[in-house]
Parts: C-alpha cells; sequence; structure tokens
C-alpha cells in the first residue's frame, strides 16, 4: 500500500484522482478498519492512501465574518481533537464541542483523531456531532472543481454514508458563534466511565429571554437513530417557560414518546429510550 503526504491542495486532488484512492486523516478509525479487510478482492484495502497530515490549509482555528456578517468560528477538519480543546476560543465561545471533545476516546486518539474525521466516519455514536448540529454548523467541501457549503443535517445520510463525492474531502466546519444568552451543555451515558462509545448523548443550546424565560431551544440526540436526532415538539414546550425541572420533565415525557431507539450489543431500545429523558432533566442545574 502507498501513503502519499501532498503539501498543497492542488497535489492533494491529484492524489485523490488516482484510481482507488482514499482519504487518510488521524487513521484511528480508518485503520482499525483496513486490518480487518482482506488483501485481494473487491473488498481489499486500498491501494494508496491520501494523507492530509501536511496540508497546513486544512488545519487551525479562525474567527471569520463581522459587519453585516454573522461571526463562524472555522474549524479546519484536520485540526485534532487535542488542538481544538486547546484552542482558548473554542473552549470559551462552544463549550458544548469542548464538552464532547473531552470526553472522546483516551489523550492518545484526541492527539491523532481529526474533528473532519469524526464527522466523515458518520458513526451514530460520534461524539462531535450532536453539539455541531445545536450549534448549526455547516461543512466546507472542497474538490479540484471548487468549493460547497452543505448544512451538517444534510451531510449526514445514515450510519457510514455522507453527501461527499467523488474526489471531495471535508474541508472545514463553519461554526455560528453564539450569543452571551445561549446557554450550551453536553452529556453522554456510556457502557464505562472512560474510553466509552456513547449509549446516548444528549447536546443543548438554550436562549434565555427576559426573566430567565427560554426564548429558544435546540436539543440534539446521538445513538439513538441512524444520524443525529432532533424533537422540535420538545423544543416547542420549552419555549416561554423557564429552565425548571417541571418544564423539562414535561418535554422529557415527549422526547421518550418520539424517539426510536434500536436495540443493539450496547444497550436495549428501552433503555435508550429512558436514558434519552433523562438526560434533558439534567438541564435543570443550568438554571
Amino acid at each position: 500500500m502507498n501513503v502519499l503526504f501532498p503539501r498543497s491542495l492542488k497535489g492533494l486532488f491529484q492524489a485523490l484522482a488516482e484510481p482507488g484512492a482514499r482519504v487518510l486523516a488521524g487513521g484511528t478509525d480508518l485503520l482499525v478498519r483496513l486490518r480487518a479487510v482482506p488483501d485481494s478482492g473487491p473488498a481489499a484495502a486500498p491501494a494508496t492512501l491520501v494523507s492530509l497530515d501536511r496540508l497546513a490549509a486544512l488545519r487551525g482555528v479562525r474567527e471569520e465574518g463581522g459587519g453585516n456578517l454573522r461571526r463562524v468560528l472555522r474549524l479546519g477538519a484536520a485540526t485534532t481533537h487535542a488542538e481544538l480543546l486547546a484552542h482558548p476560543l473554542l473552549r470559551a465561545r462552544l463549550p458544548v464541542l469542548a464538552q464532547a471533545l473531552a470526553e472522546l476516546g483516551s489523550p492518545p486518539i484526541r492527539n491523532m483523531g481529526t474533528l473532519g474525521g469524526n464527522i466523515c466516519t458518520a458513526s451514530p455514536a460520534g461524539d462531535c456531532l450532536p453539539p455541531l448540529a445545536v450549534l448549526g454548523a455547516e461543512v466546507e467541501l472542497a474538490s479540484a472543481s471548487g468549493v460547497r457549503r452543505l448544512a451538517l443535517d444534510g451531510f449526514l445520510l445514515g450510519p457510514g454514508r455522507t453527501a461527499l463525492a467523488p474526489g471531495e474531502i471535508l474541508a472545514a466546519v463553519r461554526v455560528p458563534l453564539p450569543g452571551p444568552d445561549e446557554v450550551q451543555h453536553f452529556e453522554k451515558v456510556g457502557r464505562r466511565d472512560a474510553l466509552a462509545v456513547a449509549v446516548v448523548s444528549l447536546a443543548a443550546l438554550v436562549r434565555l429571554g427576559r426573566g430567565g424565560k427560554i426564548a429558544g431551544a435546540r436539543l440534539a440526540w446521538g445513538s439513538v437513530g441512524p444520524t443525529v436526532w432532533r424533537c422540535p415538539e420538545a423544543e416547542n414546550a420549552l419555549a416561554g417557560r423557564r429552565l425548571s425541572l417541571t418544564a423539562l420533565a414535561e418535554a422529557a415525557s415527549i422526547v421518550r414518546s418520539q424517539v426510536q431507539p434500536i436495540d443493539d450489543v450496547r444497550a436495549s431500545a428501552a433503555y435508550r429510550r429512558e436514558v434519552a429523558g433523562n438526560l434533558l432533566l439534567r438541564l435543570a442545574m443550568l438554571e
């Protein structure tokens, strides 16, 4: 197997034009999967891996916008989880994402794994996906023919499936910066305290208005459906109310009636349904 290390986007797209070439980001998911594939046949490992490791254009965090444009954080797709977690602007303005990054894998995984890899793996249990969903993130997709943007919920099509076209890469994620009146929270439940794949996770972005009443809520769950799951009915039920246990309990009841998780080796559908509602109750501590 050949591994190429292009140093420019032009070189990257030339390398990806090779038959069967495949992108290599941090490799924390891909390399594990490659160990399980046969050496020949239609399911064989790709002949060429194209590493993003030396492409500075795909790394880093910067603030953009201003004037009449809403300010956003542009997160390079090849930026590692550890680099994102250490960035003061991300920690200050996007705590819901920082909380998810802090619980993702282990220090070695966070040092190698990238934001783009976590998104493109498109796992229902991907830790970064619910926070990015409530933040209204969009992805920046690049190819030899140009750049396009797509809302995250339009990019994630199902387990392991995305809207990436042939020869296209995820170059960056653009996240609108929340206002100071927006409360952010992420929490997940796993089968152990560390290195846990989420059985259920919840990201919340709650905008508080006058008198501490909820002016708007965005809620997203992981590991309860094929992709990130939203519950507009529960979000609407919270509008105009305080972030109290009573209001959250009513919204949690709606969640349990709407969510349709599956049974698997990590948890039953009934357990996931109960936990999906219970995680919402945890927001009472933010009042």
